[in-house]
């Protein structure tokens, strides 16, 4: 299994939504408010504002899936998502040694 997880705008969640709903045998996701900011030296100029508020509103959306759907998910977490932006976010995948359903302590 493989865990791909992504830090987004929180106005792309609808677009994503949609997006992976589209997605043959697509399993869920789940989605936790964050924040967060952008490494100072990526931000060509800063304003008062930025000075201000050390802190931006994203969203993190977390999927579990097999090894051959997380390219799909992938692209369609980048198209959806993508605005050409400082801040669009990021995209990584992690690998899952095991899981477990908590309803029937089966593996997954």
């Amino acid at each position: 299994m493989k865990e791909i997880r992504a830090i987004i705008r929180p106005s792309r969640l609808s677009r994503l939504r949609d997006a992976l709903r589209a997605i043959p045998n697509f399993p869920g996701v789940t989605v936790f408010n964050v924040k967060g900011f952008t490494a100072p030296s990526a931000v060509d100029k800063r304003s008062v504002r930025d000075e201000l508020t050390d802190f931006t509103d994203k969203v993190m959306v977390c999927v579990l899936v097999e090894p051959d759907m997380v390219e799909t998910i992938r692209t369609a977490l980048i198209d959806a998502c993508q605005t050409g932006q400082i801040g669009d976010g990021l995209v990584w995948v992690v690998d899952i040694q095991s899981m477990h359903r908590i309803r029937d302590a089966s593996s997954m």
